[in-house]
């Protein structure tokens, strides 16, 4: 790279003393003998400072020119600094060292004079190749320089690059793998703990069940044994020992009452909260939301028949806003319109599959966003139209700051970090479970399971500013 450059600086300097003898020789040559100073043509024995073509106008009118063309036959050929190679001009038979920057063509003295380029800019050709030689120099300078930041930059940057590249790769690739195996055996761990305690509560449900079995089976023989005694009294006792028997009678009738009668309890099922997990919930919601697979609701808008007249609903059906009194109108009635509440519902029936949308809740101080069953009751003041007040309704409410997930009038509090703006919803039908969680870090707000019945709708409520359905 350096010899690269110190060639170009001997080259560039063996082009300008090159240059400079040309000009020195031509110098000499344009100039008489008697006119030593550079830059002064003597004519007649005077000096003057004209150019030269303007000292060779004839002397007079009709008269011939008074001066000469340069002594260029003399000058160096063999470096090609006269490109016309001694070929005259084919008007005046004179040499061609003059250069026409009008016309862009060699000419001799004569056509700048009198001849065509007259007027023209006009320049020696030896000040004209010496510019040319200037502008080469420079154009092979400027390519070398370019060359030698193109070879550093292969050699260096884009080296230095590559072994960046595979350094940041197999980082990269160790953090992936890190990850993943941190995440799986958290995940074979919590396997491994759940199906353990699967295994526990099963077997505490057989054994629940084992001892119930025995003790009804042993009930019913009891049972069956009295009131195979009682029928052989009936029928086999004499009538005078029958009636003196009715004390001992109405002990094996109590001693069977006394067996009592069997009913079904929780301790003889499986508790569905051994299987929970919120490692598990999250990993399987991510899953649901981020991976290659997810569930949406594209197509999720309210249904404009229930539109509370607390609410307006905006024109593409996504957006409720809370509406003060003045603003409010009276709507037509309509047996699915809220009347007193300011709820509205989505347009969307859910009863299978899995299901996410997500509400914009911006900066509203007052909001409700859940599902509902769509049996729920729509007129009145009361707690059956409600949200979150109701057996029928599971909503997660904000109301001045504080977070709550609602249902059947019980209130439970949530720990939220940070308010935030977007409130999404998870639906999964199969396994009867809802999720509430923030969109933008997926992380989970609140998980409800819960043996769903019928179908359920998207059920919204807000009494500050807006709410949006987000696609």
């Amino acid at each position: 790279m350096f010899g690269g450059r110190v060639r170009l600086q001997l080259h560039r300097c063996t082009c300008r003393l090159h240059v400079a003898m040309t000009e020195q020789f031509l110098t000499c040559s344009l100039y008489s003998s008697s006119t030593p100073e550079p830059g002064r043509t003597q004519v007649g024995g005077m000096d003057t400072d004209q150019p030269i073509f303007s000292v060779l106008k004839p002397e007079e009118e009709g008269g011939e020119a008074a001066a000469t063309s340069p002594a260029a036959t003399t000058a160096d050929t063999e470096s090609g600094i006269f490109s016309g190679e001694g070929e005259p001009c084919v008007e005046h038979d004179s040499e061609l060292d003059w250069f026409c920057g009008t016309e862009q063509k060699l000419i001799c003295s004569h056509c700048a004079i009198v001849g065509p380029c007259h007027g023209h800019t006009v320049t020696p050709l030896a000040t004209r190749v010496t510019a040319v030689r200037n502008q080469l120099v420079d154009a092979c300078e400027k390519i070398q320089l370019q060359a030698l930041r193109i070879e550093r930059f292969i050699n260096q940057t884009l080296t230095a690059k590559e072994q960046k590249l595979q350094v940041a790769a197999s980082r990269a690739r160790e953090q992936v793998l890190a990850q993943v195996s941190a995440a799986r055996e958290a995940l074979e761990e919590e396997e491994q703990r759940l199906l353990e305690e699967v295994q526990r509560e099963e077997e505490r449900v057989e054994q629940c069940l084992l001892t119930q079995r025995a003790h009804w089976s042993q009930a019913l023989a009891n049972l069956s044994q009295t009131r195979c005694s009682l029928v052989h009294t009936l029928t086999h006792t004499a009538d005078a020992q029958l009636a003196t028997s009715v004390q001992e009678i109405a002990e094996r009738v109590e001693e069977s009452e006394g067996v009592g009668e069997p009913c079904d309890t929780e301790q003889l099922s499986l508790n569905p909260g051994c299987s929970d997990s919120k490692l598990l919930r999250g990993l399987w919601a991510a899953a649901v939301l981020l991976g290659p697979n997810a569930f949406g609701s594209p197509y999720l808008k309210f249904d404009e028949r229930t539109v509370s007249p607390l609410l307006s609903l905006s024109d593409d059906f996504c957006t409720l806003t809370f509406l003060h009194k003045k603003s409010r109108q009276s709507l037509p009635y309509d047996p699915a319109r809220f009347d007193t509440w300011p709820n509205a519902l989505g347009s969307l029936s859910m009863s299978s599959g899995t299901h996410s949308w997500v509400v914009d809740v911006g900066q509203s101080a007052a909001f409700k966003v859940g599902v509902c069953y769509a049996s729920l009751e729509r007129k009145g003041s009361g707690n059956e139209a409600r949200l979150g007040h109701n057996s029928q309704s599971w909503v997660l409410s904000h109301y001045d700051g504080d977070y709550s997930f609602c249902h059947a009038g019980n209130k439970a509090p949530l720990q939220v970090v940070r308010r935030p703006e977007k409130i999404g919803l998870l639906l999964d039908w199969p396994s009867q479970t809802l999720i509430f969680y923030e969109p933008d870090s997926s992380a989970i707000l609140h998980s409800v399971t819960h043996p769903f019945s019928s179908p359920l709708l998207p059920a919204c409520a807000v009494t500050d500013r807006s709410i949006t359905i987000l696609h």
